[in-house]
């Protein structure tokens, strides 16, 4: 070989050496970011007054599901149903509630006007749902919490009984520091399942209650009343049961604080002095010598509701059998007609925004799909706002086994502001995920917090939850407030404008000046952090103090 060909040759596997690493480089980087434009599009059609609100059982649904098969089936995601198909079929009950309310004793004077002063339904599938002469009694928080030592009952019988209870965790000052909350109690600041409003219908049902009635306050619920108000005078859904739910509560109600207050003083009771009372483990259920009555006439339907399901499969053998499972909830509030009109709920943040993202990695991970060894699954649920049902129903009729679940990663509600250095983790401390987030923020020059509103218990408010409880470790972010190029409080006081004037509100629509690429770039980090998991086949585990821990050594036996 001549001194020519020897060059010649050293240039042609110097190219190929360096084709070789632009390839490698090229895996990598994977494939190109989420693109803003894209995620805005996908937001302004499912948004729009066209798909009605997006409720279950609706012309808006029908448009949703198809929209979502399209777009799933375009991006390159296979139908997720092993069947074949883009859907899983959800039997739901649709409930259409309306209630009267009265009260007698020491309350006989007090009128209740539905839905501006209080809200009533039910889940019990039933035309008709009755609570009379049920005498009322105070509970404080409604709570009995054994690792607390904490009992609001004292074992006093509640059966056929009204309860009325506060919102929330019972607010535990710090001995040692007042104006803190205890973080040996209810973990302090933040919510336990506690204080979710579904516990304190749980427990009375548990205890054989008549009904339950919530005080509503809008600081330690996270939301005004308008928000209970709205939910309160639309269909509810439940999902379909052999019993009808014949075990559940029967009444679930709330009622204004200045409702209560107006009650507890025509009783002789003072609320405020009430309210402290019930920070102790001594509290005792107070009798209000008034009894209530309700009357809930229901129309019924069965809704055969869709969740939409599609799949990139991976390649190894031993591995493309386990899962990483994307969620976001499709749904919203539906359309509502008074005197005023037809109202339309768009949920436009809520969620049509997750909803976009969920398509976007869909198409991310079907370019990326020579490079996986897991599945990955990509699941919009149905009737999240009427109580995670979609999730619920498909964590206890899962397509693929939970214990080949691997991780959960879910999308509700993203911020369209614009950039942010921030991203909040909600339930922060639960997962060995959040490393991984930790590690894919610090790339994008940003940093992880928990939850800035742990009290608001945004971890048990999301679909993810359903997969908690089964053991399935989770990963809920929400975008950061902390925003690149905006005076240091524009982040918070969006956030904030958005729960008080556009939450659960015709208002939530795509506003003009949105900023979605910081929707975008949280994609992209949820993106990296599933690649972790079915390319490069990490692990993901509860953090040992979880409570959620023994749930998933039990799922994995």
């Amino acid at each position: 070989m001549n001194q020519k060909s020897t060059f010649l040759l050293l240039l042609s596997a110097m190219a190929l050496a360096a084709c070789q690493s632009e390839v490698k480089e090229a895996a990598v980087k994977s494939s190109d970011p989420i693109a803003a434009n894209r995620v805005l599009e996908h937001i302004k059609v499912l948004s729009s007054d066209e798909f009605e609100g997006r409720a279950p059982g609706t012309v808006g649904e029908e448009k949703t599901v198809n929209y979502l098969r399209e777009q799933f089936k375009a991006v390159g995601a296979a139908p997720g149903n092993p069947d074949g198909s883009y859907t899983q079929t959800v039997p739901l009950v649709g409930i259409k509630t309306t209630p009267t309310f009265a009260t007698s004793g020491c309350a006989a004077d007090i009128s209740w006007q539905s839905p501006d002063e209080y809200v009533a339904f039910t889940t019990r599938v039933s035309e008709q749902v009755k609570a009379e002469q049920s005498e009322m009694v105070f509970v404080g928080y409604g709570v009995k919490a054994p690792e607390y030592q904490w009992d609001d009952f004292k074992g006093l019988d509640v059966k056929g009984k009204t309860l009325i209870v506060l919102i929330s965790d019972p607010a535990i000052p710090d001995p040692a520091n007042p104006d803190q909350l205890d973080p040996s109690m209810f973990k302090g600041k933040a919510m336990t399942y506690y204080g979710r409003w579904t516990y304190k219908y749980e427990i009375a049902a548990e205890l054989g209650a008549a009904a339950v009635i919530i005080i509503h306050e809008t600081e330690p619920a996270s939301y005004p009343y308008e928000v209970v108000r709205n939910n309160g005078i639309r269909e509810s859904f439940t999902l379909k049961s052999q019993d009808g739910n014949a075990s559940e509560l029967g009444v679930r109600s709330w009622i204004r604080e200045d409702k209560a207050r107006a009650l507890f003083s025509a009783c002789g009771q003072d609320f405020d002095a009430l309210k402290k009372q019930a920070l102790s483990r001594d509290f005792q259920p107070v009798p209000l010598n008034a009894k209530a009555d309700f009357v809930l006439n229901s129309q019924l339907r069965e809704v055969q509701s869709q969740n939409v399901i599609a799949k990139v499969e991976g390649n190894d053998p031993a591995m493309k059998n386990e899962y990483v499972i994307y969620t976001a909830h499709w749904d919203h509030l539906g359309k509502s007609e008074d005197e005023h009109g037809v109202h339309i709920y768009n949920g436009a943040v809520d969620n049509a925004s997750g909803t976009a993202l969920l398509i976007e990695l869909a198409r991310r991970f079907a370019e990326e799909q020579a490079q996986m060894k897991r599945s990955a699954l990509f699941l919009a649920v149905t009737a999240e706002e009427q109580g995670l049902l979609g999730a619920k129903y498909y964590a206890d009729n899962p397509l693929y086994p939970l214990k080949n679940t691997i991780a959960n990663i879910n999308m509700d509600a993203m911020q369209p502001w614009g950039r942010a250095r921030d991203l909040q983790v909600i339930g922060y401390g639960q997962t060995t995920l959040e490393p991984l987030v930790e590690h894919h923020a610090k790339a994008q020059d940003r940093y992880v917090v928990p939850d800035t509103a742990p009290e608001k218990g945004g971890y048990f408010r999301s679909d993810h939850f359903a997969f908690v409880q089964k053991g399935v470790p989770a990963l809920y972010v929400k975008g950061g407030v902390d925003i690149r190029d905006k005076a240091p409080d524009y982040g918070k006081q969006q956030a904030k404008t958005y729960t008080a004037e556009h939450y659960h509100k015709e208002s939530d629509t795509v506003k003009e000046g949105w900023d979605v690429s910081g929707m975008a770039e949280d994609g992209d980090l949820l993106f990296l952090v599933g690649r972790d998991l079915v390319v490069d086949g990490k692990s993901a585990d509860f953090q040992a103090g979880s409570e959620f821990k023994a749930a998933r050594e039990k799922l994995l036996k």
